[in-house]
């Protein structure tokens, strides 16, 4: 039922998305496959309609893999604390090698305006629809580590079409959701230098190929970064971001993280809470990180040749991410989780993925202080890896325009309260139209 029902929302989504692109003068072309094809005036040989499609036998050496999967022992203790438990792991497993269907993800994503274009000599895969109402904002979405651009699909519908979704027709945004460097459909980066500036500035051009003169940004985990890097650049047209994974923390605290010291003193209470889920964070949440960050090749062997290998390094950041207590089928169903881990096995991305990491550097910490002075707005969800104190927020982002913290929904927001998000969206970006 919930395949059905969301494979009915995106035909409604494609169908108004073609309509708003011809009434706005574009070419637009609706293929046998049922969704909006579009090329804007003078960039159209620059755009590429995209559709997916996975060949058979890489689903069928899929579902071999899984079949033939070595299990570990079980783990020793009764909690998380080793990782992801088997019998969880085993339950999601048999789950998807026999009752998931494969090519859902094909369903969800070429019922929906897709396309390709070549920024900075690399094929970017992006998704692009535009709302039906009149003076929509248009807005770049970027997602996250281990998301991708199906964390963001639920969205879609509430923000290009605010009436149908309890808003307003002055709420309404056109969608751009492109896929980072190396994930999913977009090309992996045959040599250095794709970190989170190029990213960035890969972004402001994109938009301004698709011809808009005015846009926002918003971004969680990879994201929030990528929407950081793009204010500090202050690309012509960009008036302000939304970030829920904020940059926030001063230096004098990181300073106390890094070294394992105790916070400092002078905390309010707000304060205190944030240093100490982050602190709990670094000493037990983010080997995952210091390996990819440190040697990326290396774990991505692992991650590359074994489905469910791959599938349990990304689900312990689905359980230990989500707002749901360490079990993260309570904020996201079995296929949801799927859909992402399928996606990665399928276009081969583990390996690059994780790689963004490496480029970002050893040094580089995203939770650290930004200095932005471009319009932002916040969302404070309490499943976060950490909830940020306006105090940090006011010092790192100078015109903090929307702070507000929500009672739930965590690391992948959209993705869990779409409704929630939604709403966010829309109030964090109204007075910037």
């Amino acid at each position: 039922m919930e395949t059905d029902t969301m494979r009915q929302e995106i035909d409604r989504l494609s169908r108004r998305s073609l309509l708003a692109a011809s009434a706005a003068g574009s070419a637009a072309l609706l293929t046998s496959a049922g969704y909006a094809e579009v090329a804007f005036g003078a960039v159209a040989d620059q755009i590429r309609p995209f559709k997916v499609r996975f060949p058979d036998e890489a689903i069928v050496d899929l579902r071999r893999r899984i079949a033939a999967t070595r299990w570990p022992d079980r783990e020793t203790v009764a909690d998380q604390s080793q990782g992801v438990q088997l019998e969880r792991m085993q339950q999601l497993v048999r789950y998807w090698g026999a009752d998931y269907d494969m090519r859902r993800i094909e369903a969800q994503l070429n019922a929906l305006p897709q396309f390709m274009t070549e920024i900075d000599g690399l094929d970017i895969h992006f998704l692009h629809v535009r709302s039906r109402h009149p003076g929509a904002m248009p807005l770049i979405m970027t997602h996250g580590y281990p998301g991708s651009i199906i964390e963001l699909l639920g969205v879609i519908g509430p923000l290009t079409d605010p009436t149908a979704h309890g808003g307003s027709a002055d709420d309404a945004f056109h969608i751009v959701i492109p896929s980072l460097p190396g994930y999913g459909f977009s090309a992996k980066p045959r040599g250095t230098g794709w970190g989170f500036p190029r990213i960035a500035s890969a972004w402001a051009s994109l938009m301004k190929r698709l011809g808009y003169e005015r846009y926002v940004s918003q971004g969680g985990d990879h994201g929030s970064v990528v929407s950081d890097w793009m204010a500090r650049q202050a690309p012509p047209g960009l008036l302000g971001i939304h970030v829920n994974m904020p940059a926030t923390v001063p230096p004098l605290i990181a300073k106390a993280l890094n070294n394992g010291d105790p916070a400092p003193a002078g905390l309010n209470d707000v304060e205190k809470a944030a240093f100490g889920k982050l602190n709990a964070f670094y000493r037990l949440g983010c080997g995952y990180s210091a390996m990819m960050v440190t040697r990326p090749q290396t774990v991505g062997y692992a991650l590359a040749d074994s489905p469910v290998g791959n599938a349990a390094w990304m689900y312990d950041k689905f359980a230990a991410w989500t707002d749901s207590g360490g079990i993260p089928e309570r904020s996201l169903t079995r296929d949801q989780m799927l859909d992402d881990i399928t996606l990665y096995w399928l276009t081969d991305t583990p390996t690059s993925a994780a790689r963004l990491y490496w480029e970002n550097g050893v040094n580089a910490n995203n939770f650290d202080a930004v200095d932005v002075s471009l319009p932002v707005a916040i969302t404070v969800f309490p499943g976060e890896i950490y909830q940020a104190p306006r105090r940090w927020a006011e010092r790192a982002y100078h015109n903090l325009i929307y702070f507000n913290l929500v009672d739930k929904g965590g690391h992948f927001a959209a993705w869990e309260q779409p409704a929630l998000f939604s709403q966010e969206m829309r109030a964090a970006f109204r007075s910037l139209r």
